[in-house]
């Protein structure tokens, strides 16, 4: 069974930088045909980040992320990764990879990012 954790999550001021990272493990490939992050913050509902393929040929975003932040995975080392730049306070959250075969199915348990102002 696909196993997803995510680290890199921390602290930063606003107009800084975090990369989070997403170590999958056990499992099948099929179950890792898709990657994404999503995240949720207090009271919101969770939102879609970012996704990417697994030839990382397709990558998507969420609109309030697009041109600063970048999705990446690197299949030989078993792990997906997402570069977070010019980081607001409204990005504050706790961040979930996932993944699946068409659909995301299985999830980390998170990683919570702070944005202070």
């Amino acid at each position: 069974q696909v196993q997803l954790v995510e680290s890199g999550g921390g602290l930063v001021q606003a107009g800084g930088s975090l990369r989070l990272s997403c170590a999958h493990s056990g499992g099948d490939t099929y179950w890792l045909e898709i990657m994404g992050w999503f995240r949720q913050a207090p009271g919101k509902e969770r939102e879609f980040v970012a996704g990417i393929n697994f030839s990382g040929d397709k990558i998507y975003y969420g609109d309030s992320v697009k041109g600063r932040f970048t999705i990446s995975r690197d299949n030989a080392k078993n792990k997906m990764y997402l570069q977070m730049n010019t980081l607001e306070p409204e990005d504050t959250a706790v961040y979930y990879c996932a993944s699946g075969a068409a659909t995301y199915v299985i999830w980390g348990r998170g990683t919570q990012v702070t944005v202070s102002s």
